[in-house]
């Protein structure tokens, strides 16, 4: 994220009813917007009992956080990044997984399928000059291998698609994913260390007690491999940035959705910003990011210290009406001289999944040049 996705929470709820009856899924084409989640009911913060909740700062330790934290009810390991092929043709690409539990612990139950937790993945990949964008969307329960997530060795994976440890320690990492001639397999290191955002990891979303994630990042990660787009292989490099998260509780009762960055700048610095909307679409004052230097070191941006204004609109023709969401930006941070003019690189970078939202690769411009990621939800509520 990021502010990453409690929306996921309703999907992986209403997708565990099918996989308490089937082995795992590739669900049929998304429902009509009228059956879609509504974010504001789905990122309630009531906390579920008997789950962790993230209170208060903790210690963390690597690499076994890259792992799962089965006590909390919802994660996610969050890969984008930007990618580069020798002709300079220009891909984006998301690899996602999300973890739910159903129940605080496991139920004895004598049946192999019987699980307590279930996984949920998005792969998308944009095509910058071929002006193509692809998504798919993946479910199975953690059960007889179908999906889960390990920390010795680093594994999260639904069925073949995986992010794992490319040796014997997380990093270097591997991710792989395939699904109609579109797929990715690329190696990640780091550049930086770990990024723990908010006040030392804890990312607080709304002023209730408990509605906050233990947030932590990477935020530049050298990647080389290769991805296939229509049966077509490419050598391809560039930058990845990973986003973990892990929470029980959500955001509060008038919050609507936010728009998120992740910003790799060419001048060595990272620049991660979430704008928290309220349902009367104005911006929320629990919105929070971070700056990176250079050198890894970073510190916390507050909103008073980031303008954000809106530079056009794109309307969903997948969806009518009701979807529009913001198509350019122009993001300000007058007391670090930054003035970043970020443009999609394709307008049309919508997943159409079990929830609705716009996540895509865009391009810096401006004080200094970059490339990145934006996130959008909550517009199709509103």
């Amino acid at each position: 994220m990021s502010l990453r996705s409690w929306l996921i929470l309703f999907a992986l709820c209403l997708a565990a009813l099918a996989a308490l009856t089937q082995r795992a899924f590739h669900p049929a084409p998304p429902p009509a917007d009228r059956e879609r989640l509504n974010v504001a009911v789905a990122l309630g913060g009531d906390a579920a009992e008997g789950y962790a909740r993230a209170l208060t700062p903790r210690e963390f330790s690597f690499p076994s956080d890259h792992g799962p934290h089965p006590r909390y009810r919802t994660e996610w390991w969050y890969y984008t990044g930007n990618l580069q092929a020798a002709d300079g043709r220009r891909f984006g690409y998301q690899l996602t997984f999300f973890r739910i539990a159903l129940t605080p612990e496991p139920q004895p139950r004598a049946s192999g399928w019987a699980a307590n937790q279930l996984y949920m993945a998005h792969f998308a990949l944009t095509d910058v000059a071929g002006r193509r964008f692809f998504h798919f969307e993946r479910f199975a329960r953690a059960a007889l291998g179908l999906a889960g997530a390990t920390t010795d060795p680093y594994r999260v994976w639904l069925e073949d698609w995986e992010a794992s440890s490319d040796g014997s320690t997380a990093l270097p990492m591997r991710l792989r994913a395939a699904q109609q001639r579109i797929a990715i397999d690329l190696h990640l290191e780091s550049a930086k260390p770990v990024v723990l955002q908010g006040e030392r990891g804890l990312s607080q979303k709304s002023p209730e007690e408990g509605n906050a994630s233990y947030y932590y990042s990477l935020t530049r990660m050298p990647t080389v491999g290769r991805i296939e787009v229509g049966g077509e292989s490419l050598a391809v490099a560039g930058d990845s940035w990973l986003d973990r998260e892990w929470s029980t509780s959500a955001l509060g009762p008038e919050q609507a959705g936010w728009d998120w960055f992740s910003l790799q700048l060419d001048d060595g610095r990272e620049l991660m910003y979430y704008r928290l909307r309220k349902k009367d679409g104005s911006g929320d004052p629990m919105s929070s990011g971070t700056l990176v230097a250079g050198d890894g070191s970073y510190r916390r941006l507050r909103p008073q210290q980031v303008i954000i204004d809106e530079m056009g609109s794109w309307q969903s023709p997948h969806s009518g009406a009701r979807y529009r969401y913001p198509s350019g930006w122009l993001l300000r941070l007058p007391g670090e001289g930054l003035e970043l003019q970020i443009t999609p690189m394709l307008r049309d970078q919508e997943l159409q999944a079990t929830v609705r939202y716009w996540e895509g690769a865009v391009v810096v411009e401006g004080t200094v040049g970059g490339q990145g990621y934006v996130e959008l939800t909550g517009y199709g509520e509103e």
